[in-house]
C-alpha cells in the first residue's frame, strides 16, 4: 500500500458514563474494583517487597521460609486444558478473604506493608532475578495463587503475613492464612549494577495488567492479558483475572524469565505463556490461548492503556502549569501492506472508538516520542515513560487496530486503550490463540526509514493581522529525518492532504527556522462546521517518492 492508499479508519461515539464527584477512572478502563488512581496506586505499591522459597531440592532453592503446598502434576499442555475445561463450565468467582478486613487496608495502611528483602523467591538463585509479591488490600481484593515449578511439578506458596513487615496494629494482621497474593514482580538481577532490593523490572498487579519500566527505568503505561467489551454501548467492561500463577525455576544462568497465569472470568478462560527478558528495555514473548464461555462485542487482543491528558498540540488555557502531560502522545502503527502510520492521541469531548481495518499487521504501538524534559517540566519524569510495540508472530488475519479516547480531566485517569480485534466474531464455544512480542523501550523497536512526524500542533485559522474565519482551525504537522535531510537544495516537499470532510485553505510547506535539515512543517487551514469528527490525513512527497509516515488525526470541531 502506498502512503496516499485508503487505510480504512471508522470511529463510533458511545455516550460518557455517569461518575460520581471524586471518583477516578470508569470501570470501563480502570481494573481495580473501586476508584482509586491505579497509577499513582502502583507507584506507592512497587515498594520493596520480597519472599523467599523452599520445599524443591537445595541446589535450585536453598532457603526454608517459604511454606509451600503439595506438589501437583504441572505443564503447559495441562494449563490450556485446564483453561479449556473451565470454560464449559459456568463461572465461578474465586474465594476472597474477608471484606471486613481488606477494606481497612487502605491506600496509607497499604503503604506501611512492605515484604522483607531478604525473603525473595530465587534470593539466592538459580535466577538473578528474585520474585517478590504485593500484598492485598481495600484495592486488590481478588487474591492470585502463586505456584514455583521445578521438573514438572507445582507448588502453592502459602501467603503468611510473617513475610511482611508491617506495623502492629495493621488490619493485615487479621487475615487468615493462606489469603493469597495480590501481584508480583522481578527484581533486577542481583549481579548488576542496581540494588535488586529496592529496583524492580516487570509487575503483574490487578485483574490481568501488568507492565514494565522499559530502558529509561520508569513505569508508565500499562499492557493486560485481554481486553473484553471496551467502550461498548449499553455494555460494561470485563475484567477477567490472572487467578493463578506458575514461575519456572530456571537454569542457573538464565537470562530469561517464564511465567504461565491462568485467568478466569465471567466470559472467557486463558492460558498464557510469557518468556521475559531484561536487557536495555524489556521484551516479551506471549503465547495466550483463549476459550470463550459468552459472546463477547469487543475481544481485545494484546491490549495496551495509557493516560493522555494534553500536550503542545492544543491545551485549554490554565489548566495546569506543565507544557505536557501525559504517559503516550501517539499510536505508531506498521499495516500488513507496510505503511507506517502515526495517530497523535486525543483528549476528546465524549469516548470516541477509531477503528484501523487491516490484515496480518507488522506491528503497533503506544509511543511516547517526545523526550524532552523541557517540554513536560515534572519531577515524575514523563519523558522517560516507556514506549510499547506490539509485534505479532505468525499471521492474525483479518481485522483492526483499535484505538480508545476518553475525556479526562486529570493526569490520574487511564483514558487510552489500543489493541487488536480480530474481525471474526467472538462467540461461546470458540477459542482463539495469539502469539506476540512486546517491546518496552524507548522506541520503537523497527523505526521507519521515512522521516517522522514529530509535533502537531493546533491554533485559530487565518492570518494574523486580518480578521480571523470563524470556523477555521489552523494545523501544523512537524516532520523529521533523512528523507527530508537529503533533499536537494531548494527542493521544497509537497503535502497530500485529504480530510474526511471540510475544506482545506492556506497550505504552506516550509523548513523549520533555526533547527536542524530535514525538520519541515506542512501548515494549512481547515473549515469544518458541526461536531462530527473529522478524519485527517497528511504525508509528504517529493515527486513520486514518499518522504515522511503518514500523519492520521482525528479533529473534533466545537461546532
Amino acid at each position: 500500500m502506498e502512503a496516499d492508499e485508503p487505510f480504512s479508519s471508522d470511529y463510533e461515539a458511545a455516550p460518557r458514563p455517569a461518575r460520581p464527584r471524586g471518583q477516578n477512572v470508569p470501570s470501563r478502563i480502570s481494573s481495580l474494583d473501586s476508584m482509586i488512581d491505579r497509577r499513582v496506586f502502583l507507584h506507592s505499591a512497587f515498594a520493596t517487597a520480597a519472599l523467599a522459597s523452599a520445599g524443591f531440592p537445595a541446589s535450585a532453592l536453598a532457603q526454608a521460609a517459604l511454606k509451600l503446598g503439595a506438589p501437583a502434576d504441572f505443564s503447559w499442555d495441562g494449563l490450556r486444558r485446564q483453561a479449556q475445561e473451565s470454560a464449559r463450565r459456568p463461572y465461578s468467582p474465586p474465594p476472597r478473604p474477608s471484606a471486613e478486613i481488606l477494606n481497612q487496608i487502605d491506600y496509607d495502611a497499604h503503604g506501611k506493608i512492605r515484604f522483607k528483602p531478604d525473603l525473595a523467591l530465587w534470593a539466592h538463585g538459580p535466577s538473578e532475578y528474585p520474585v517478590t509479591f504485593f500484598h492485598l488490600g481495600r484495592y486488590f481484593q481478588k487474591p492470585v495463587r502463586m505456584h514455583v515449578v521445578e521438573g514438572g511439578q507445582a507448588r502453592e506458596i502459602v501467603y503468611d503475613s510473617a513475610y511482611f513487615d508491617m506495623p502492629s496494629d495493621s488490619p493485615a494482621h487479621g487475615l487468615p492464612p493462606n489469603s493469597g497474593f495480590a501481584g508480583f514482580r522481578f527484581q533486577e538481577a542481583r549481579s548488576g549494577q542496581l540494588d535488586w532490593r529496592k529496583n524492580d523490572w516487570v509487575a503483574f498487579l490487578g485483574a490481568s495488567y501488568f507492565r514494565a519500566i522499559g530502558e529509561l527505568y520508569q513505569y508508565g503505561l500499562s499492557a493486560r492479558g485481554v481486553a473484553v467489551d471496551v467502550a461498548v454501548f449499553n455494555e460494561s467492561e470485563e475484567f477477567p483475572d490472572f487467578t493463578h500463577i506458575y514461575f519456572e525455576t530456571p537454569r542457573p544462568g538464565s537470562d530469561t524469565v517464564t511465567v504461565f497465569a491462568l485467568l478466569d472470568g465471567a466470559s472467557i478462560s486463558g492460558a498464557f505463556r510469557f518468556v521475559m527478558r531484561r536487557a536495555a528495555g524489556v521484551t516479551m514473548d506471549i503465547d495466550k490461548n483463549l476459550f470463550l464461555r459468552e459472546d463477547i462485542s469487543r475481544l481485545g487482543i494484546a491490549p495496551l492503556t495509557s493516560m493522555y491528558w494534553f500536550s503542545e498540540k492544543a491545551k485549554p488555557t490554565a489548566i495546569d502549569w506543565r507544557p505536557e502531560v501525559h504517559d503516550s502522545d501517539g499510536l505508531a502503527m506498521w499495516t500488513g501492506a507496510g505503511e507506517r502510520i502515526w495517530r497523535p492521541l486525543n483528549n476528546p469531548p465524549r469516548i470516541i472508538t477509531s477503528a484501523f481495518t487491516d490484515q496480518n499487521p507488522r506491528g503497533f504501538g503506544l509511543l511516547q516520542r517526545d523526550r524532552s524534559f523541557d517540554h513536560y517540566l515534572d519531577g515524575v519524569y514523563y519523558d522517560r515513560r516507556p514506549s510499547l510495540w506490539v509485534e505479532p508472530q505468525g499471521e492474525w488475519g483479518q481485522g483492526s487496530i483499535q484505538l480508545v479516547e476518553i475525556p479526562t480531566d486529570d493526569e490520574i485517569h487511564d483514558n487510552i486503550v489500543a489493541m487488536w480485534v480480530p474481525a471474526q466474531p467472538a462467540r461461546a464455544g470458540d477459542e482463539f490463540s495469539f502469539r506476540y512480542r512486546m517491546y518496552w523501550w524507548a522506541d520503537e523497536p523497527f523505526p521507519t526509514p521515512l522521516a517522522r512526524c514529530v509535533a502537531t500542533r493546533l491554533g485559530n485559522g487565518g492570518q494574523a493581522g486580518t480578521v480571523r474565519p470563524r470556523g477555521w482551525r489552523k494545523f501544523m504537522v512537524e516532520f523529521k529525518g533523512k528523507p527530508l535531510e537529503q533533499l536537494p537544495s531548494g527542493v521544497i516537499p509537497e503535502p497530500v492532504l485529504t480530510a474526511s470532510r471540510g475544506e482545506f485553505h492556506n497550505i504552506q510547506t516550509e523548513a523549520v527556522p533555526n533547527d536542524v535539515p530535514g525538520h519541515w512543517r506542512t501548515q494549512f487551514d481547515l473549515a469544518a462546521t458541526g461536531t462530527d469528527p473529522v478524519e485527517l490525513r497528511c504525508f509528504l512527497r517529493s515527486g513520486d517518492s514518499v518522504l515522511t509516515e503518514s500523519w492520521l488525526y482525528q479533529y473534533h470541531p466545537t461546532g
